[in-house]
């Protein structure tokens, strides 16, 4: 009894002493030798090295002690930040440390994270996880979506060693790869986290951090130790030079006939940081055929585009600055798509400057567009797209300014982008936003943007000068999370003619107000009677929502539209929870209103919404599903009738022979509506597998092959359809970091009715140096 009491009260000394003991670096002599990063932590600066081990846990319980230790070391060199993070693990047998692609390093996985602000103002991180095989996940985190964006990738080190009692992993962190002001900077901020995924799927951190927090990096702490770093390395510049050479052999096929070409195509990308403040990017001649094949979506019953992740890398320097969107579709969640890069289809060259002060930052851009994409311009029940056969500028400028408004710190926005198509064709878009948390359980934010548009298109599609029309969205946003809520309400309204091709725009000539009410709830074991005992489980987290929205037209005559006409309405009370192994379960009723066009009938849709993922097994990775069932909405005919929207994911890691590992992915999706008579009136399916076959930690072997069909029975005054595309990419990758990478592949693409195919082999050396 008194061995326990004893260890309570140690425990809860190290609670309390957590906030006062922070991180520390140990700074290195040049004299001394540059550490070996091999993750084994034997040299000797380790043993000098200030050790920290006040680890608490965030999830699935906030503010409780850690259950296995966790220690975390510094070495502060010339030229980088060394990390040397011990992991104890007393079943290490259990580790899971599958080899996986880049950024690929989930919870399902065993890995620890350095989360790092040398801006030290909270609004943003750079954050790097490293798994126990070795395998690095790096990106941009920001507060104000409280979201981790893994586009945006830095380089570098990392190595991991397995031990009896656990792992340990050495992170070399280059100062030229850190973003932070030349001069009266904040304190570097630090937060280290470890992820278990066994049962309970824990994940501890070094910061008290709280699930009430407004967001992820809130409670960051300083990092100790640093002395006058940032007047030693202020003024050291870098230099990387990415140098890239593509062969390529070609041959499409059309009902007019086959053609066949072959080319080689030299381009470069450059990354120069005159001084610590400063990024300056540069690309020419960029090929992007490597970029890996998008996850098909369902889009055959949606009215409005839906928006694809960046992943080509001259876009990802400063995603945060930008305001860049990187969501998936939802439009209700993109704060500012006041830039959307992948707008933006074959640059021949293109040219950002980056700076970074105490309390500003700033980015401009400039690129030279070959065209061959597509330009969305949209209306209040839809978004039409058009070809962009024209070469045009895209240009956009971001500034963002910390004031000081007492005890809190308001963040405002400048943005300005243009899209110019030459003969007096272009598009313009001022704006501002802000940011203002109000204490520690509210914020508010939202942006204000005018358009003026002189490019329209003409009845056969083509782009052509027209009278200028302006336009404007005003968004705005509060939110409040606390012990007991987690609510927030949005205001949208976009008028007919706003227009940003530089950005993503789904929609307009609308208003929208959206609530969500969410009330959490304490811990606690549910139970379905129904099904016996082993149906009861603890739910970690769990949420009693309600979803109101309300969407109204504005008054659009040029396209006969009243305003006051409801688009859509929806009411969705629901729930969700979070559980063992990484399992989240939620569903909601939808009893929603909708209407398909203009004068249309107002239907009255009834569904019924169910969704769950999870990471069962250290094999099965993931297993998810979200289905929607019930009386949905087919836009085309614009009526009702009975019908489902189901999308199912997988993922499996296995090991193979010689330290070599499997990834495998699938996804299925399927969606159709009946008509009154009972048959079904259009089917969408589509399937991506994705296999990646990892050699070693340099070499990999990477198939996708996907497959989407969307069919539409015939009937009075629709006309039936029948449309297919196969695609198959196959590639081999030898990797050495982030500048040095060999690709060899093959894509195939076959679309029909169109009878187009199109077959490419290609050979791409990618060759960074550092002058």
């Amino acid at each position: 009894m008194k061995n326990f009491i004893l260890g309570v009260a140690l425990a809860a000394l190290g609670l309390s002493a957590q906030a006062s003991s922070g991180i520390a670096a140990l700074r290195l002599t040049a004299a001394e030798p540059v550490t070996q990063i091999d993750g084994r932590l034997d040299e000797a600066a380790w043993q000098r090295a200030p050790l920290f081990d006040q680890f608490v846990q965030f999830l699935p319980q906030d503010k409780q002690p850690a259950r296995w230790r966790t220690t975390v070391q510094v070495l502060l060199s010339d030229d980088a930040l060394v990390f040397g993070i011990r992991a104890y693990d007393p079943a290490p047998e259990l580790i899971r440390a599958p080899l996986s692609r880049r950024d690929k390093v989930k919870r399902d996985q065993d890995f620890v994270s350095v989360v790092l602000d040398p801006v030290g103002q909270r609004r943003s991180a750079q954050f790097a996880r490293v798994s126990a095989a070795g395998v690095i996940a790096d990106g941009l985190f920001s507060a104000d979506d409280d979201a981790e964006d893994f586009a945006p990738d830095f380089d570098l080190q990392a190595a991991v060693q397995l031990l009896p009692d656990g792992y340990s992993v050495e992170l070399r962190w280059p100062l030229a790869a850190l973003r932070f002001p030349y001069a009266d900077g904040a304190p570097w901020l630090l937060m280290v986290t470890r992820s278990t995924p066994r049962e309970s799927s824990r994940l501890d951190v070094s910061a008290p951090l709280s699930k009430d927090s407004l967001s992820f990096i809130a409670e960051l702490q300083p990092l100790g130790g640093l002395g006058d770093l940032v007047e030693e390395v202020r003024e050291r510049s870098f230099l990387n030079i990415r140098p890239e050479l593509t062969a390529r052999r070609e041959r499409a096929s059309d009902p007019s006939g086959r053609h066949d070409h072959g080319s080689l195509s030299l381009g470069a990308e450059l990354k120069w940081r005159p001084r610590a403040d400063w990024v300056i990017d540069a690309t020419l001649n960029p090929d992007f055929s490597q970029v890996e094949l998008d996850t098909p979506q369902l889009a055959g019953n949606t009215r409005f585009a839906l928006s694809v992740q960046e992943k080509r890398s001259f876009f990802l320097e400063s995603t945060d600055v930008v305001g860049q969107s990187q969501s998936e579709g939802d439009h209700e969640q993109q704060s500012l798509a006041a830039f959307y890069s992948r707008a933006i289809t074959d640059p021949n060259w293109g040219l950002r400057a980056t700076w970074r002060g105490a309390m500003a930052e700033a980015t401009l851009l400039s690129l030279q567009d070959a065209g061959g994409g597509e330009i969305r311009r949209a209306n209040a029940y839809g978004t039409q797209s058009y070809a962009q056969s024209l070469a045009s500028r895209a240009s956009f400028a971001r500034t963002r300014l910390q004031l000081a408004a007492g005890a809190q710190t308001v963040g405002l926005g400048l943005l300005a982008s243009q899209r110019d198509y030459g003969q007096g064709a272009s598009n313009a878009v001022l704006g501002s936003d802000f940011s203002a948390p109000v204490g520690d359980t509210d914020l508010l934010r939202g942006h204000l943007l005018a358009s003026s548009t002189s490019a329209g298109f003409d009845a056969n599609g083509q782009l052509t000068r027209i009278k200028s029309e302006s336009g404007h969205k005003l968004w705005t946003e509060w939110r409040r999370r606390n012990s007991d809520w987690n609510n927030s309400a949005q205001y949208e309204q976009s008028s007919p003619r706003f227009a940003n091709d530089n950005g993503f725009v789904s929609q307009t000539g609308f208003r929208r107000v959206t609530a969500h009410l969410n009330r959490r709830l304490p811990e606690q074991t549910l139970a379905l009677p129904a099904l016996g005992d082993w149906a009861a489980f603890e739910a970690h987290e769990l949420e009693l929502q309600l979803k109101l929205m309300q969407s109204q037209t504005l008054d659009d005559a040029q396209r006969s539209v009243k305003a006051g006409e409801v688009i859509e309405r929806q009411v969705q009370p629901g729930f969700w929870l979070a559980a063992a192994r990484n399992t989240g379960v939620w569903g909601h009723l939808g009893l929603d209103q909708q209407r398909a066009r203009a004068g249309g009938t107002l239907h009255a849709p009834r569904t019924l919404n169910l969704g769950f993922e999870s990471n069962p097994t250290s094999w099965l990775t993931l297993l998810g599903a979200d289905l929607s069932w019930g009386r949905q909405l087919d836009v085309e005919a614009d009526r009702l009738g009975r019908g489902l929207s189901l999308m199912l994911q997988a993922k499996l890691r296995s090991p193979l022979p010689w330290g070599a590992w499997l990834e495998l992915e699938q996804q299925l999706g399927q969606s159709h509506v009946r008509n009154p008579l009972g048959q079904r009136s259009f089917t969408e399916n589509n399937a991506q597998t994705l296999a990646v076959l990892h050699i070693s930690a340099f070499d990999s072997f990477r198939a996708i092959a996907q497959q989407t069909r969307y069919q539409r029975a015939p009937e009075a005054g629709l006309l039936g359809s029948d449309e297919r595309s196969r695609h198959v990419s196959l590639v081999y990758q030898h990797r050495m970091g982030l500048s040095r990478i060999l690709s060899l592949g093959l894509v195939s693409a076959h679309d029909r009715p169109a009878q187009e195919r199109h077959t490419e082999l290609f050979a791409k050396a990618t060759f960074g140096f550092q002058p």
